[in-house]
């Protein structure tokens, strides 16, 4: 039985979420679960939670009959095992599953019109064919469809059964499938580029080629264990505790941050997540023009959530979580170890050379919650990593592989993209990632100042033009809510607490240092731009919500216009002193590279939490010094 009201749902909660809904008529055979998971108590009652208390669950799942097409959305009371509320939601269309990623690609391989067209293009074996299938905009999918649950597919030929699935587009090839049927709708043959003969493989043993020899071991030990300790959800290290969750669409969740200053335990935020993820190719050739994904709300970053491995994703003395979602049938399946928990060496936090006592140094630790999660041909990293002087920093990684496309013998290739090889090119795109973080600065009573400095004009005050200041703005409603990134005064934003002072006097306060932020360029009349106007500014703010957690929608699978962050606004909350959310945009512009084939390196992007006069002082001044004198550690002068 679950043990705090935050914790995910259990294997038999998420059977039973199914079989009640089976049970009371809401669901029957031609239906299929888009999403089951917890819904969350009101903040709240988790905040009135005290261990011992009971512990009331309830479950919320998004369906839809595939004979009909029809969304529903229901409520189920896990503790008195009864439906609490089942609706249709008329004009969505809910996420595409994993389970039919694979059905997809499946089925449309045993097409006899699909076999007939790839050996049109010289491809007989269709074991080595895959089948992309990828989500709509509605304002791009064919008039004749558009009333359908609708995927369109790229087709990638891998040269050996081990080989790239990436490595080799069929161009100008794509199929159109209803996703409730499986039937094939439609196979568009715009052109064809050829195969051009590309060095695509990555792996070692299939590209016939040695590996490195000259490569020492490197060890990360902690003999006497790592210093963290987990309880249940319940991660504590140093003076950090906080609660770890986990589901199809946000994957981890970081729940009730705080940090224990001297004896007194400190709320810093109540709930850290990833909301949205948007990926569109800038290319508007026939292969690409459709591509953009919503990687969160169209997928589940969740779902596509893989097992890491000690050694590989992971070094060091290792703590894993293992994550448990539902399929498209409402079965359970367990993702072994899909959370990994570990300390990091993260070279000098502090040091100071005394010219009478010496050198005064301490080594920075830091507690890294990490996951990964493959969506197609990318892998997204994400690391959230906490630090002995309070700081919070954010990580994500992209790697894996680029989409390529070839283009004509003798031909210049399109202006949208990064030649890599021969004939062929890979197309710019850019990675919109949102992170919703609810921060609770000494409680849920907060402002957010936008913080600029400037510098101030040469006068008697300022003679030689030195003189720098802060300028504080607040940000008082949400119609204000939409802010921008200015590097000219290195802009920041704060979220203050104006009810408690530290000891000089000024607000406590958290800053959000932005990082790897930049414009959407993008028409704002665009398809792609009405689909998610939150990518047109770096930071928005809200008056927190519980209903609030999709800044593209609840239902961005094959949307036309926003139904989030842009309707969220309207009603112009009060942002002052209360309770509010940060949704910051960041990313990946990726101008593409020929290093980045054929397989890319890390592109690692980052943001910044920060303590600014939250504390009375460095928080990491009592952290203990490395014994001197130990082997790789501080010498002896």
């Amino acid at each position: 039985m679950p043990q705090h009201p935050l914790e995910p749902l259990t294997a038999d909660e998420f059977r039973q979420t199914a079989a009640v809904l089976r049970r009371e008529g809401q669901v029957s055979e031609s239906f299929r679960f888009a999403a089951i998971e917890l819904k969350e108590p009101p903040k709240a009652d988790v905040k009135a939670w005290r261990t011992g208390d009971p512990v009331s669950r309830t479950s919320f799942a998004v369906l839809w009959d595939r004979a009909t097409n029809k969304t529903y959305e229901a409520t189920v009371d896990l503790t008195g095992d009864k439906v609490v509320s089942s609706e249709h939601i008329p004009g969505v269309t809910p996420n595409f599953t994993h389970d039919e990623f694979h059905e997809v690609d499946e089925a449309l391989r045993a097409h006899p019109d699909v076999i007939a067209a790839c050996a049109e293009r010289g491809f007989t074996d269709m074991d080595l064919i895959l089948i992309d299938v990828w989500t709509y905009g509605k304002a791009l999918m064919p008039e004749q469809h558009r009333h359908r649950r609708l995927g369109w597919c790229d087709l990638w030929a891998r040269a050996t059964p081990d080989g790239n699935p990436y490595g080799h587009p069929i161009s100008g090839l794509k199929l159109l499938v209803d996703m409730n049927t499986l039937e094939l709708l439609d196979i568009e043959r715009h052109h064809d580029y050829g195969h051009p003969e590309v060095d695509c493989e990555y792996i070692p043993s299939v590209r016939g080629t040695e590996v490195r020899t000259d490569l020492k071991p490197l060890h990360i030990t902690q003999p006497d264990g790592p210093s963290f300790t987990v309880e249940g959800t319940e991660l504590k290290w140093q003076n950090w505790t906080m609660r770890l969750g986990f589901n199809y669409r946000e994957g981890p969740v970081i729940y009730q941050v705080s940090f224990d200053d001297k004896g007194t335990k400190r709320d810093v935020a109540y709930r850290m997540s990833f909301a949205e993820m948007i990926v569109p190719y800038r290319d508007p050739t026939f292969d690409h023009y459709r591509r953009t994904a919503y990687d969160i709300g169209e997928w589940g970053l969740g779902c596509m959530t893989t097992s890491l491995e000690l050694g590989c994703d992971c070094l060091g003395e290792i703590r894993y979580v293992d994550a448990t979602l539902a399929d498209s049938k409402g079965e359970p399946f367990d993702i072994k170890h899909a959370i990994c928990l570990h300390e990091e060496d993260n070279a000098v936090g502090w040091k100071h050379v005394d010219q009478r006592t010496g050198a005064e140094v301490r080594r920075q630790r830091r507690m890294v919650v990490s996951c990964h999660a493959t969506v197609a041909n990318y892998e997204y990293l994400v690391y959230w990593r906490f630090y002995q002087d309070g700081n919070i920093e954010c990580e994500v990684r992209a790697t894996g592989i680029m989409v390529t496309t070839p283009f004509l013998e003798g031909e210049k290739p399109p202006p949208f993209g990064t030649v890599v090889d021969k004939n062929t090119y890979a197309p710019y795109h850019q990675h919109f990632l949102v992170a919703r973080l609810d921060l609770d600065v000494d409680g849920d009573e907060n402002t957010v100042m936008e913080v600029d400095s400037l510098a101030s004009p040469l006068s008697e005050e300022n003679p030689y033009g030195l003189a720098l200041v802060t300028k504080s703005t607040p940000i008082t409603s949400e119609s204000e809510a939409a802010r921008d990134f200015d590097w000219s005064t290195q802009r920041a934003w704060k979220v203050v607490n104006p009810n408690k002072q530290n000891k000089v006097g000024t607000d406590v306060s958290y800053k959000l240092v932005p990082g790897a932020a930049f414009p959407a360029m993008m028409d704002p009349s665009t398809p792609q731009f009405l689909r998610a106007p939150i990518i047109g500014h770096t930071l928005w703010v809200t008056k927190n919500s519980a209903e609030e957690r999709w800044p593209a929608g609840n239902y961005p699978t094959q949307s036309e216009v926003d139904t989030g962050m842009s309707e969220w606004v309207k009603d112009d909350a009060s942002l002052v002193n209360t309770d509010v959310v940060l949704w910051y945009v960041f990313g990946v512009h990726h101008i593409t590279r020929i290093e980045e084939w054929p397989i890319m390196s890390v592109d690692t992007i980052s943001f910044w939490l920060k303590p600014a006069g939250f504390f009375d002082q460095n928080p990491s001044i009592d952290a203990p010094p490395t014994p001197k004198g130990v082997s790789g550690a501080c010498h002896d002068c």
